[in-house]
């Protein structure tokens, strides 16, 4: 919790909003610490699979209510070098909703939550998770 509220501009703000506000979400700002790179959840699920069978960890991932986005939390700069299409990135200047490390937010929650070592996805490692889940999505057969 501490490396994760440390990106917040008032970490003892941070924390108070996860333990004591209704929603259990606080603003953090991306661009510093990490950014986010932000799929579709019908290639954000499949990418993750991937990515827990290549790793034995990946890094923070977060899913929004129904899981319509999931979103990977990569080193910061990478939303500014990224080129691929479909991927929304949240940057400098951007600010993600993030529930406390060990529970559920209201609207949002953590597929893989932080593990307090700073530990991210490797952008390289998420776009080859991308196109391999992308790739496996074109072999199964469509739905009549």
């Amino acid at each position: 919790m501490r490396w994760l509220a440390s990106a917040a501009p008032e970490p003892d703000t941070c924390r108070w909003e996860w333990e004591r506000h209704p929603l259990g979400v606080a603003l953090l700002p991306a661009g510093r610490m990490w950014d986010v790179l932000i799929l579709d959840g019908t290639l954000g699920h499949p990418t993750l699979q991937v990515l827990t069978r290549l790793l034995e960890r990946p890094g923070p991932v977060l899913a929004d209510h129904g899981d319509a986005r999931i979103g990977f939390f990569v080193p910061p700069g990478t939303t500014g070098r990224w080129i691929g299409t479909g991927v929304r990135g949240a940057g400098s200047g951007s600010w993600i909703a993030v529930p406390h490390p060990g529970r559920t937010g209201h609207g949002v929650r953590w597929l893989v939550p932080p593990d307090g070592s700073g530990a991210l996805t490797d952008p390289g490692l998420l776009e080859l998770a991308m196109h391999e889940a992308a790739a496996g999505a074109a072999r199964r057969p469509a739905r009549e």
